[in-house]
C-alpha cells in the first residue's frame, strides 16, 4: 500500500532525506554533507554533481528502508533557495559550479542597479530587493564570465536546486515551484510569470529558465532506473516556505522563525500581496492550484554557521552543543557583543559590505562569553526583524521557532525574553522536512487540503518571556551600538 512520504530537504551545509507515515511520525533520516567551496573571499559555490549523487544517496536508502518504493506514495522536495545552477540539457550534466545564495560576487552590480534608480521597480514587481542574495545577478554574472554557459546555445538549461532535483529524477523535467521563483527577482510575483523586463535587466534569456509550477501536484514521475519503480514527484517548496507550512502557519499574522544556517522569519498575509516600507521582502508563501499565497520575510544571512565557525574557525567549542551549557555559565555577556555579518547583514539592514566585529572585551571576558554572545545575537538579530515587521503592520503576536538552533532551550528562552512574547518549539523542530511532506501529501491526495495536512506536525513546548524590562533594555541599547559600529557611516 502507497501510504509513505519520501521527502528530500536539500540544504546548504548537507542533504538528506526523510521518510514520513502520513500521521507525521518520521520512519528513517539519511543525511550527507555538502562540501561548500571559497574560491575567493565572498564567493561561495557548489558542485551540483555532488549534490545530485548525495541527495540520490541518501533517498536510495530511504526507498529500502520503506521496504522498496511501491511503499511509497509521493516525493515531496525543499531545498536551499536563491542558489543557482547550470546544466546541458543533452547531457544532464553541470557545465559550471552553483553559485549559492550566501555568494556575494554581484554586490558591486546590484549597487550600480541599485544607483541607477532600479530598485523601487525590481520591489515592486518582484518583493524584494537589489542585493546579490537573488538568483537574478548571479545568473546574469554566470553568463558574462562563464563562456561555457553561452557556447551551450539552447542546450543550457538553469534553475534553482530544487528545478535540478527535479530535472535529474525524472530525467528532464524542467520547472521550477512559485516558492523557489518569487526568490530569483525574475518573477513577477503578483502575476506569478517570468518578467521579460526583469529577464532584460539582469541580461538572462527568458528561454533557460523552467516553467514555474504549483508547489502541490502531479509533476512527474522518478525515472524506473532510479529506485526501481517510478515514484510520482508531488510536492516542492522553498526550505523557509516549506517551514513555514511545516509549522502550520497558514493563517495572516502566523509567524514562524527558522534557525539553520542562516535565520528566516515569515508571517503569513493569506492572499494580501504585502508591501515593506522597511526592507523587508515579500514572497510566495506557497501556490496551490493556481492561487498563490504569500508572506513578509526577514532574512538574517549568519545564525548556525555563526557557531560552525567558532567551532570551526576559532576552536572555542568542539561542538555546537556546549554553546547552550556555555551561555548558562556566566550571569550576563560581561559586555560583549557579537555582530556576525561574516557574509554582509541582511534584513533590514541590506549592507552587503558589513563585516562582523567583537566588542566589548575586557581581561574579565572568557571563552564563554564569547560564545554567550554568539547565541545573543540570533535574539538581538530577531528583534531587528520584530522592529521593522511591527513598522510595517505586521507585529508579532507569538513566534514559532524552528531549525536545529531551536533544540537549544537557552536559545528558546533568550528569544522570548528578548522579544517579550511567547515562543513556541513543536518535538519535531526539522519542520522545513515536514512542510515538504505536507506538500506532496496533499499531491499525492493523501489530504485535501494543506489545512488538513498540518495533522502531521505534532507537539510543541512553550516558552515565556520573564527576564525583566531593564535588563532587555540594557542589552539591546548594548546590541544597537555594536551593529553601528560595523554599519557605514
Amino acid at each position: 500500500m502507497r501510504n509513505l512520504i519520501l521527502v528530500i530537504d536539500e540544504g546548504t551545509t548537507s542533504t538528506r532525506a526523510m521518510l514520513f507515515a502520513a500521521d507525521g511520525t518520521v520512519l528513517g533520516s539519511e543525511s550527507a554533507a555538502l562540501t561548500q567551496h571559497y574560491p575567493a573571499p565572498g564567493l561561495v559555490e557548489h558542485d551540483a554533481a555532488e549534490i545530485w549523487a548525495r541527495s540520490l544517496a541518501c533517498a536510495r536508502a530511504m526507498v529500502a528502508a520503506a521496504g522498496g518504493p511501491g511503499r511509497i506514495a509521493a516525493i515531496g522536495i525543499t531545498n536551499q533557495r536563491e542558489t543557482i545552477l547550470f546544466w546541458d540539457k543533452a547531457t544532464g550534466e553541470p557545465l559550471c559550479p552553483a553559485i549559492v545564495w550566501q555568494d556575494r560576487r554581484t554586490a558591486d552590480t546590484c549597487r550600480a542597479l541599485r544607483e541607477a534608480g532600479h530598485e523601487p521597480s525590481v520591489q515592486a514587481r518582484t518583493g524584494l530587493l537589489l542585493d546579490p542574495y537573488f538568483s537574478a545577478s548571479k545568473i546574469g554574472w554566470a553568463l558574462d564570465n562563464w563562456p561555457q554557459l553561452r557556447a551551450a546555445g539552447e542546450r543550457l538549461a538553469v534553475g534553482t536546486v530544487e528545478s535540478w532535483l527535479v530535472w535529474k529524477l525524472t530525467g528532464g523535467l524542467h520547472v521550477s515551484d512559485a516558492t523557489n521563483a518569487s526568490r530569483t527577482a525574475l518573477m513577477a510575483i503578483g502575476s506569478g510569470g517570468w518578467d521579460d523586463g526583469l529577464c532584460d535587466l539582469f541580461g538572462v534569456p527568458r528561454t533557460i529558465l523552467p516553467e514555474i509550477v504549483d508547489c502541490a501536484g502531479q509533476f512527474g514521475e522518478t525515472a524506473a532506473d532510479l529506485f526501481g519503480t517510478p515514484i510520482p514527484i508531488c510536492g516542492l517548496a522553498g526550505d523557509q516556505q516549506a517551514a513555514t507550512i511545516g509549522q502550520a502557519c497558514l493563517s495572516p499574522g502566523d509567524t514562524k522563525a527558522t534557525y539553520g544556517t542562516g535565520a528566516f522569519v515569515l508571517t503569513a498575509t493569506g492572499a494580501r500581496l504585502p508591501t515593506s516600507r522597511n526592507r523587508l521582502l515579500a514572497t510566495v508563501a506557497h501556490q496551490i492550484d493556481g492561487r498563490r499565497h504569500y508572506a513578509l520575510e526577514g532574512s538574517v544571512f549568519v545564525a548556525g554557521s555563526l557557531i560552525k565557525w567558532l567551532r570551526d574557525g576559532l576552536g572555542l567549542i568542539a561542538e555546537a552543543a556546549e554553546t547552550e551549557a556555555l551561555a548558562r555559565s556566566v550571569a550576563d555577556n560581561g559586555g560583549v557583543y557579537l555582530v556576525p555579518a561574516l557574509s554582509g547583514l541582511g534584513a533590514p539592514w541590506w549592507e552587503p559590505e558589513a563585516r562582523g566585529a567583537l566588542s566589548g572585551l575586557s581581561f574579565s571576558a572568557g571563552r564563554a562569553h564569547i560564545v554567550r554572545a554568539a547565541a545573543e545575537a540570533m535574539a538581538h538579530q530577531t528583534h531587528d526583524l520584530k522592529t521593522a515587521f511591527a513598522a510595517d503592520g505586521a507585529d508579532w503576536a507569538r513566534l514559532r521557532i524552528d531549525g536545529g538552533m531551536a533544540a537549544n532551550d537557552w536559545i528558546a528562552q533568550d528569544l522570548a525574553d528578548m522579544l517579550a512574547i511567547p515562543v513556541e518549539r513543536p518535538a519535531f523542530v526539522e519542520t522545513t522536512a515536514m512542510g515538504a511532506a505536507m506538500l506532496a501529501g496533499v499531491g499525492a491526495g493523501l489530504f485535501p487540503t494543506l489545512e488538513d495536512a498540518t495533522a502531521m506536525r505534532g507537539a510543541t513546548t512553550g516558552f515565556e518571556p520573564a527576564l525583566p524590562a531593564d535588563a532587555r533594555t540594557a542589552r539591546l541599547a548594548g546590541w544597537q551600538t555594536a551593529i553601528a559600529a560595523v554599519l557605514p557611516q
